[in-house]
């Protein structure tokens, strides 16, 4: 007879209300990791268990924004579902990589597929895996001349035609052409600068 005690009415309100909740904890796990990235810090600890005295940035950063929010306490960390915590690695990846997409299609918008200069680099990380940084040089549009960071990429190995070939597979997903390239930059390597076979020379035969 009271529609608003009807199992669908009832259904709705929870619905909305675990809606709430997890939007509140979603914003949550989103400003923990943009303070971290804005501050270069790691995120995950050694020890991550609940009894642990460092549990990592992450966690100990959500967790001092529970203390001091109880918006936030009610629905983060042990009062959260076990299934939607929104806390585990591979939810703060996807945060960092939606963060990531979003600068970089700034960047791109900022450089409007203008010319632009490539600055290149290739080392070993701790583990001895090479890895290879690219940055665009470009005028932005308050006619500044600006360096972006734009990717780190793995490389199986460090000859100049399998490195040109990820500098171009990088620059593609941005649908920026190899032809805009007015200028590169790299360090003494010969696989790098090399007057006939380096990456620099293969990229000027072509641009």
């Amino acid at each position: 007879m009271n529609q608003r005690q009807s199992i669908t009415s009832a259904f709705e309100k929870q619905t909305t209300l675990q809606e709430k909740e997890y939007h509140t904890r979603l914003n949550a796990s989103i400003d923990c990791v943009r303070f971290l990235l804005r501050k270069g810090l790691t995120f995950c600890g050694h020890n991550e268990k609940e009894e642990s005295d460092n549990k990592g940035n992450f966690l100990e950063l959500l967790q001092w924004l529970a203390d001091r929010c109880d918006v936030v306490d009610r629905v983060v960390l042990k009062n959260a579902q076990k299934n939607a915590q929104i806390k585990c690695g591979e939810i703060q990846k996807d945060i960092v990589q939606a963060c990531s997409d979003l600068i970089l299609n700034f960047i791109m918008g900022d450089l409007e597929n203008d010319f632009f200069a490539v600055l290149v680099d290739e080392s070993r990380d701790v583990s001895c895996i090479e890895q290879m940084a690219l940055v665009l040089w470009f005028v932005n549009r308050k006619r500044e001349v600006v360096e972006m960071f734009v990717g780190l990429r793995n490389v199986n190995d460090t000859l100049a035609l399998s490195l040109k070939g990820i500098v171009y597979d990088m620059l593609s997903k941005w649908n920026l052409s190899p032809t805009r390239i007015r200028g590169q930059g790299y360090d003494g390597a010969s696989n790098m600068s090399g007057a006939f076979n380096g990456l620099k020379t293969l990229i000027m035969n072509e641009t």
